[in-house]
């Protein structure tokens, strides 16, 4: 329990991935990502359950063996590359309360893939989707304003064109104002968002903004860079 409302984190690790084959459980610094994952959780004692939704043995294997439950395997039909974090969770969390016999009142979701996620990232989000009554938080970084959506293009054919019609009256970056982007770090919601609403975004979401670096693990690429992050900062 943590200010009186009990907290389930969810841990979604498909075994499908494509660009980087099973990169749930690829290691950075001889540590697999879904165990950062569980080093994580072990600081954070507001968390009452955490339980990682699978669909993949050696997975699961490497997640229990980290200490973190795996008591429902995730069925075949959430487990595509198009389905999205709402009906994973929804599912969690019901098989979750089928099995531990009670209700959570707070759903966190931590992926594997963004791994730099600290215990401080995790408080401050419950601290401010509890003390705010929101019904959703999520950790943002600050996108860099050279990447502003009213600068972006698009090709049309062979026409180039502003993705925004807004952007052709920016002539300074002064005009723009500052736009975040999700970082993946921590999502936080409560049941009713989840359940009711059906959604991770809830009609009142709010944010904690991450200023250090985040790196999210969609290629080699990204391993590479965070294997040459966590050398360079002896964060072991």
């Amino acid at each position: 329990m943590y200010k009186d409302k009990s907290i389930l984190a969810i841990v979604p690790a498909r075994g499908g991935s494509k660009g980087v084959p099973l990169k749930n459980i690829r290691p950075v610094h001889g540590i697999p990502l879904i165990v950062w994952v569980a080093n994580v959780v072990k600081q954070v004692p507001a968390i009452d359950k955490t339980v990682v939704s699978t669909d993949h043995d050696e997975i699961a294997r490497i997640a229990e063996e980290a200490g973190l439950a795996v008591p429902f395997r995730r069925p075949d039909a959430l487990s595509g590359d198009r389905i999205g974090d709402t009906e994973v969770l929804n599912h969690a969390l019901v098989e979750s309360e089928r099995i531990y016999g009670r209700k959570f009142d707070v759903i966190l979701m931590l992926q594997p893939t963004s791994p730099l996620r600290t215990r401080s990232h995790i408080e401050h989000v419950l601290d401010k989707l509890i003390d705010e009554k929101r019904d959703a938080v999520w950790t943002v970084s600050q996108t860099d304003l050279k990447y502003h959506p009213f600068k972006q293009l698009t090709i049309e054919g062979n026409a180039l064109r502003y993705f925004d019609e807004n952007g052709k009256k920016i002539i300074a970056r002064q005009q723009l104002t500052p736009v975040y982007h999700r970082n993946g770090l921590v999502y936080a919601m409560t049941r009713d968002c989840l359940l009711n609403q059906q959604s991770c975004f809830g009609k009142n979401t709010g944010a904690v903004i991450v200023v250090e670096p985040v790196v999210n693990m969609d290629t080699i690429e990204d391993f590479e860079k965070l294997e040459e992050y966590v050398s360079n900062r002896n964060l072991f």
